[in-house]
């Protein structure tokens, strides 16, 4: 009787289980930022940046100095109509909010308040 309770417990969560949506958002990929002052806006002693945006809207960030990595943390990811919104838990970082753009070069992410954020990686 157990084995039979067992069976129909375990058929009731398989069949209950609901397919992930897939997610085909444009930010989703590699986005790098060269920074021109040695120190980021987190007054972080770094040289470039590395967002790796995933499809269930979490991530990595990487901050570098010379190649090595010197700063690494996951961050959290959502979109409120043109406006993406980067969080940073577990961090004392504010939200990064940056819209995408296309630009002769390439796609960007831009700051709300103007400034670049990113380059995406092709």
């Amino acid at each position: 009787m157990k084995y039979i309770v067992s069976c129909l417990v375990l058929l009731v969560l398989v069949a209950s289980c609901s397919k992930i949506e897939e997610n085909n958002d444009p930010i989703i990929g590699i986005w790098n930022h060269t920074v021109k002052t040695a120190t980021n806006t987190n007054k972080m002693v770094i040289d470039n940046e590395e967002w790796i945006f995933n499809d269930v809207y979490l991530g990595r960030f990487h901050g570098y100095k010379d190649g090595q990595v010197v700063y690494l943390t996951d961050f959290n990811w959502s979109i409120n109509g043109d406006v993406y919104i980067v969080s940073y838990p577990g961090t004392d970082f504010p939200d990064d909010l940056v819209k995408m753009q296309e630009t002769d070069e390439g796609t960007i992410l831009v700051r709300t308040e103007g400034k670049v954020f990113a380059e995406k990686q092709e």
